[in-house]
């Protein structure tokens, strides 16, 4: 009960922000609109964006909150192709897609299912396609964390080998999260496309 009640406040501390920077840097070098997941949707900033500009999103969360927060947005757009999904993304299951969208979310991946998780998601985007997320590096404050998984840059050049890097920026800041809690943030902003 405690870890739903701390999601809910976290959907609301970010409710009505915008969509994610990297999600907007990848939208905007598609020609055309094509199917993507969002995984770790939350409670929809960037599937409601990718809905506005035409695409077809299968979201996937695996707290039923997001999602029902997600479907009772009044600004999803009316006639929307959108399918929900409750569960891990690491255990779910998806088509071939244009495009992979997770933002803040790939950290929270289970214990050593990391890998496995990148390999399906990059496996499953068509040719062209794309990957917008995040990954934390080593100097970020969570890292200490056994529930968190975090990447040195050593790491990151291993997962990016074989694919075009069009966006990497790296963040190291201190900020407040949506929760309230101080945290100094070391992020990898990527979007990346499959040749």
């Amino acid at each position: 009960m405690a870890v739903q009640s701390r999601w809910n406040d976290y959907y609301r501390n970010t409710e009505g922000r915008p969509p994610r920077t990297t999600l907007r840097f990848a939208l905007d070098r598609f020609a055309a609109p094509g199917f993507a997941v969002d995984l770790g949707c939350g409670e929809g900033r960037d599937t409601i964006e990718l809905l506005r500009r035409n695409w077809t999103v299968l979201a996937i969360d695996s707290e039923p909150a997001a999602i029902g927060r997600l479907l009772a947005r009044r600004d999803l757009p009316p006639g929307s192709r959108l399918e929900t999904k409750v569960a891990r993304f690491e255990d779910a299951v998806w088509p071939g897609a244009n495009l992979v969208n997770a933002s803040f979310a790939l950290f929270f991946c289970a214990a050593g299912t990391f890998d496995p998780l990148w390999r399906k998601m990059i496996g499953t985007l068509k040719p062209g396609g794309r990957f917008a997320g995040q990954l934390l590096g080593e100097n970020d404050s969570w890292a200490p964390r056994r529930n968190v998984v975090v990447h040195d840059g050593a790491a990151i050049d291993r997962l990016l080998d074989g694919l075009n890097t069009e966006l990497h920026e790296i963040e190291e800041t201190d900020a407040v999260t949506p929760r309230g809690e101080a945290k100094h943030w070391h992020i990898h902003h990527l979007v990346l496309s499959r040749p």
